[in-house]
């Protein structure tokens, strides 16, 4: 979870009050069956202090992807930055990232709600090209996060087996974003957490690293 800032205004604490009640209702039960009043009902305002931050759902929905873009970008930094603090060596740094992004799940109580992502995904033909698109930007952000990396990686180790590291790179978002869906279906809140480290040691078998 990430920590709130306490230099929020009022307006962008109300707004942000608005994006959790939403996210909450969307991830629980589709965008289709969430309504604009029940938002403005658990929040408390009027319709005109919810039109006043958000224009219709559609730019709500933008709103909540790019609120889900930024989260996972501050929480991924900080593992990754963990891992350079920790190691000089490109494997072992992404080793040290994908435990500490294992972590992040590891003590849930209950199976994670999911993701905003997923939700627009599965319902996408509600929603236009340009939420779609900052959709799928959501996900190739990791990406263009990881296959820099898994080059850096693959200079230091060659890999043992012919592998295309943007299928590699792909696969701990597939992993990520399936392991949320598998987890809540079998009722195991460790799921993903397991299924994280377990590509960990897939990455470190294929690399065979230190």
């Amino acid at each position: 979870m990430e920590e709130k800032s306490e230099s929020l205004s009022k307006g962008e604490a109300t707004r942000e009050r608005l994006l959790e009640i939403a996210e909450e209702a969307i991830v629980a039960k589709g965008f289709s069956n969430t309504s604009i009043d029940e938002i403005i009902a658990a929040a408390g305002l009027t319709k005109s202090g919810f039109f006043y931050h958000f224009r219709d759902k559609t730019e709500l929905a933008k709103a909540l992807i790019e609120r889900f873009i930024e989260q996972d970008r501050r929480s991924m930094d900080r593992h990754w930055r963990r891992g350079a603090e920790l190691s000089d060596d490109p494997l072992q740094q992404l080793l040290i990232s994908l435990r500490l992004f294992a972590e992040q799940f590891a003590d849930l109580e209950e199976t994670h709600p999911g993701c905003i992502v997923a939700s627009v995904a599965y319902h996408d033909r509600q929603f236009n090209d340009e939420v779609r698109a900052l959709n799928a930007r959501a996900i190739l952000a990791w990406r263009e996060r990881l296959v820099p990396q898994f080059e850096t990686i693959a200079e230091a180790y060659p890999p043992r087996i012919e592998i295309d590291l943007r299928h590699l790179a792909d696969m701990l978002c597939s992993i990520a974003d399936g392991g949320l869906v598998v987890g809540r279906v079998l009722d195991e809140p460790r799921f993903i957490s397991e299924q994280i480290l377990a590509y960990r040691k897939f990455v470190q078998a294929v690399f065979a690293g230190p």
